[in-house]
């Protein structure tokens, strides 16, 4: 499913900051359901259903296979030499940073022919998951019995934030405390970090998303959805011992699959007071968000070709976005569905109830996170409106102010992002040289200011301090014109000069990120101190009562974390009719010839010139019953063998849903054939020699 992590994980963030999980019953796994944690796979169900039991070699093998992308996806090593595969539109964001008004690789794809022309990307990190410790305990054990909740968030934070310090190695160290079950368990994850990240090959974005948006989320499906980069370490290609071998067979219809990606977020586990939260307050307002910055962005791109250009990857997240909070706010408003959740729900009280010990334990969780959640709704409107999100500049500023005070703070009482385990990739994005558009970034920040003016009105502290009472047009086009913010050496000159130079800059975005940043700090601790303080140990509660009556056999919600899925190859009944298992290179020449060629079903040229040395009876997509979500992105499909038979780039319309329920009937995962990318390397883009790297084969780059 295209992840909504896109554009520096902005678009998922509309959930982070607003919405907070706890658990409800997460009643016995059925069919191929399931997001599960390489410490607690599903053997069992594996074993029962398929007659196959993953070694732990074989899940050593594949976690230590598998890539996250920090910006929003998931990949996977493919070759001994670097190589990383993973989606187009998950490299899109840099794709974009790397092409200029002369050279559009989004538009016009990219291939290096040798490792000489690889394109070092800007701010891309890649993290590979090297150890898991459970640190429940010891987070458990930071907060004493006497202390209050905002003592007790305060306190396990200040652990956290010393677990992930103690657990750093140097310079390509990344290290996470992750909260699981909704915090009735912590764990620590640790991490390789790689900044070195380089360009290799990835096709026309039309080739990519052929459809564009009205197949997004659909199937049959027929994109070449894949981009490739390579991994360096010291100026030389890292020598990958754990990668998954290329099959290009694939997988047969019915043929068991797994899949290895990193999950954003879902639901599964929200209580109904969260979730009716969510669809009454939550998604009307994203939504309506969203529809204003896509029509700012479209109107900025019709001024011509180059600001189409730099408008495109904003506009095809926001697209894609759209589509997908579309079709889990119609999931809400199912009355069905909420039903459904509802009665799960209320026969998971009923069994904590039958208990008294569980009941005097656990009981009192679901009314504590109600009250929190109403609190919530009353301090929506300042943590949605009172901030910058997605707008480049005024981010870089805020945190350029926000840095310099913080690191001056122990580390456990700093605001999250800025923690010592934090810092180096914190400063790696700062310190970006990827371009500033700064007519785009005018367009939006008078957008942006402008809503906040509507929805929380003139005297609001954050209005007043970014306003003035000025126009926010005015304000933005002072902002934009009288800043040096888009040189990242003024970026990390005013880093290392500290609260003094920062104090001292007249830069107008530091003078307005100066501003609003006590106003940011007071909603964010109104959060803390009355919701997040209150439902964190309530959602604890209901962790850990959900182990007292269901025991572990299930998985926890995702949180972009590792995950294993997998099922089979299967079509499903679609529009009174059957989609098959597997498209072939036959179905995009037919759907593009339906349709006239026409916009966005059109075919690039070579597809038309070279068509006659493709086998059209190659597979080009698939679908499989995996259980997947936004962040799955470039997920890869594997086999028994582990051996990489295919690319998740999407889910059907009718897997929307799945950020609350999984349905084995109709949800399912769309991927690129493995067989697909061969063929198009070879025929379509003369990229041979990189065709033969992945099947390891003789001639070998670099």
């Amino acid at each position: 499913m295209k992840t909504r992590k896109t554009n520096s994980r902005n678009l998922s963030a509309l959930f982070a900051a607003t919405v907070l999980l706890a658990a409800l019953a997460v009643l016995p796994v059925l069919a191929d359901e399931g997001m599960w944690t390489f410490d607690n796979p599903p053997l069992k169900l594996l074993k029962e259903k398929y007659g196959f039991t993953p070694s732990q070699e074989w899940l050593d093998h594949v976690r230590l296979a598998s890539v996250r992308f920090n910006d929003g996806g998931s990949g996977s090593w493919v070759s001994p030499t670097g190589l990383v595969l993973t989606n187009h539109h998950v490299a899109l964001g840099q794709l974009q940073k790397v092409s200029t008004k002369e050279k559009d690789y989004v538009a016009n794809g990219f291939f290096a022919r040798s490792a000489a022309e690889e394109l070092k990307c800007p701010d891309l990190e890649l993290n590979v998951l090297i150890a898991m410790e459970n640190v429940t305990a010891r987070v458990g054990a930071s907060v004493k019995p006497a202390m209050n909740e905002k003592d007790a968030l305060k306190a396990r934070k200040a652990e956290m934030a010393k677990i992930e310090k103690e657990a750093l190695t140097g310079a390509d160290s990344h290290v996470e405390v992750v909260s699981l079950y909704n915090g009735a368990e912590y764990w620590l994850y640790r991490y390789k970090k790689y900044t070195d990240v380089r360009l290799v090959a990835a096709p026309e974005q039309q080739a990519a998303f052929f459809g564009g948006d009205p197949d997004n989320f659909t199937y049959p499906r027929y994109d070449l959805d894949f981009a490739i980069f390579r991994v360096y370490e010291n100026d030389k290609p890292v020598e990958s011992k754990h990668y998954l071998k290329w099959n290009a067979k694939g997988a047969a219809d019915g043929e068991l699959i797994f899949i290895s990606g990193h999950p954003g977020s879902t639901e599964r586990q929200s209580t109904m007071a969260q979730l009716e939260v969510q669809r009454d307050v939550l998604f009307p307002t994203v939504i309506k968000q969203l529809k204003r910055r896509l029509a700012v962005l479209k109107r900025y791109a019709a001024l011509g070709p180059e600001q189409a250009r730099q408008a495109n990857n904003q506009i095809f997240g926001i697209e894609n976005s759209l589509k997908a909070f579309g079709g889990e706010y119609e999931g809400l408003l199912d009355k069905s569905l909420m039903e459904k959740k509802q009665k799960e729900e209320k026969d998971f009280r009923g069994k904590v109830a039958a208990n008294a010990a569980w009941q005097k334990e656990y009981g009192d969780a679901w009314a504590t996170i109600e009250r929190a959640e109403r609190q919530r709704v009353t301090l929506f409107k300042q943590s949605r409106f009172r901030v910058v999100r997605g707008l480049r500049l005024p981010t870089l500023a805020l945190q350029i102010v926000q840095y310099v005070a913080e690191v001056k703070k122990p580390d456990g009482e700093r605001l999250d992002g800025f923690h010592d385990s934090e810092l180096e990739s914190l400063k790696f994005r700062l310190f970006s040289p990827a371009p500033v558009y700064a007519q785009l970034e005018e367009a939006l920040i008078a957008e942006h200011l402008q809503e906040s003016l509507e929805e929380l009105g003139s005297n609001d502290p954050f209005v007043q301090a970014a306003l003035g009472g000025r126009k926010p047009a005015d304000v933005a086009r002072e902002l934009v014109s009288g800043t040096k913010l888009a040189d990242p050496a003024v970026r990390k000159a005013l880093v290392e000069g500290g609260e003094a130079a920062v104090a001292a800059s007249t830069d107008p975005f530091i003078v307005l990120a100066r501003k609003i940043d006590p106003v940011a700090r007071q909603t964010r601790k109104s959060l803390e101190d009355t919701v997040q303080s209150v439902e964190t140990p309530a959602s604890e509660k209901v962790g850990r009562a959900n182990f007292a009556v269901y025991g572990k056999d299930h998985y926890p919600d995702a949180t972009f974390t590792l995950r294993l899925s997998y099922g089979t190859v299967k079509g499903y009944p679609m529009n009174g009719t059957i989609a098959p298992p597997i498209t072939t290179f036959y179905g995009l020449y037919d759907r593009a010839t339906s349709f006239g060629m026409k916009p966005p079903f059109n075919l690039m040229p070579r597809f038309l010139e070279r068509k006659d040395k493709l086998d059209l009876s190659t597979p080009l997509n698939t679908v499989s019953t995996g259980d997947i979500i936004g962040g799955n992105s470039g997920s890869p499909v594997i086999n028994r063998n582990a051996e990489l038979v295919g690319l998740i780039f999407d889910g059907n319309i009718e897997s929307l849903v799945g950020n609350f329920v999984y349905d084995d009937a109709k949800n399912r995962a769309v991927a690129v054939h493995s067989a697909a990318i061969i063929e198009a390397l070879r025929k379509l883009y003369d990229a041979g020699a990189l065709a033969d790297e992945l099947e390891g084969k003789s001639g070998n780059r670099p």
